[in-house]
């Protein structure tokens, strides 16, 4: 069968808002597995920011993660670079697991920016939290396509997905996809989505300050996608993902 047969298309689900001809070349079944042990912590960062002055490409990040019983798993990304940037994780917990994310997508020009996750909770008592924000201009789009899977005997699972979308200019756009499939009647599963436009009204409050539309519009940005990294203790990491985020809206400025 020929790559081409075997490529998706935006009629797959997971693909509904990706440039999927972008994906030529690229070697789909490259997974990347992550199995934490029961009792365990562990914590993850990715970043995808222009290479050499690079921001073209395609750059696909896959990730199958295993939980175990009362295990953690965190993992905080920013995707800030390539025509297409896409993260995707498959997560499975055990009793008493945790998976918690944070995800930043940023930019303009004609690209394609998104977290795509799929979490089942196979066990009890397992806790899930995922955070995105999306900020883009120009052409770009960000999107954010999560399912949540409770299978019937994992009860008092919790399980929450966030999602905000800010868009900078016309013409960008932003996309969320929550899904649940809950089979298990002791839960507690929530999702909200929201997309908007910088608040005029913050911005005529700081300008009014003395503080320069181009400062007031970053500092705006800034509290907007540190929703995502809150749950990051680590303040050097924390920075570093900041960072790189808001060099990208720099270069727009």
């Amino acid at each position: 069968m020929s790559e081409a047969a075997t490529l998706p298309t935006r009629r797959d689900e997971p693909w509904r808002y990706s440039d999927t001809d972008a994906l030529a070349g690229i070697d789909l079944d490259d997974w990347r597995t992550v199995d934490v042990a029961p009792g365990e912590t562990l914590r993850e960062t990715l970043v995808v920011e222009d290479e050499n002055g690079n921001a073209d490409g395609t750059r696909l990040t896959r990730l199958r993660v295993s939980i175990g019983k009362g295990a953690r798993y965190e993992l905080f990304g920013v995707i800030a670079s390539a025509h297409l940037g896409r993260v995707e994780v498959e997560v499975t917990l055990a009793e008493g697991a945790h998976f918690e994310m944070g995800g930043i997508t940023v930019g303009g020009r004609d690209t394609v920016r998104e977290f795509v996750t799929r979490v089942v909770h196979a066990q009890p008592n397992a806790t899930s939290n995922q955070v995105v924000r999306s900020v883009h201009w120009g052409q770009g789009t960000g999107n954010f396509l999560g399912n949540i899977e409770v299978v019937r005997h994992a009860q008092k699972t919790d399980a929450a997905q966030s999602f905000k979308g800010l868009l900078l200019e016309k013409g960008a756009s932003v996309n969320a996809v929550p899904q649940l499939e809950i089979f298990a009647d002791d839960v507690k599963c929530a999702h909200g989505a929201s997309v908007g436009q910088m608040d005029e009204n913050a911005r005529f409050y700081m300008a009014a300050r003395g503080l320069s539309p181009d400062l007031s519009r970053r500092l705006l940005v800034q509290a907007f996608i540190g929703d995502a990294l809150v749950a990051l203790d680590d303040e050097a990491e924390h920075e570093r993902l900041l960072q790189v985020a808001l060099d990208k809206l720099d270069k727009h400025l």
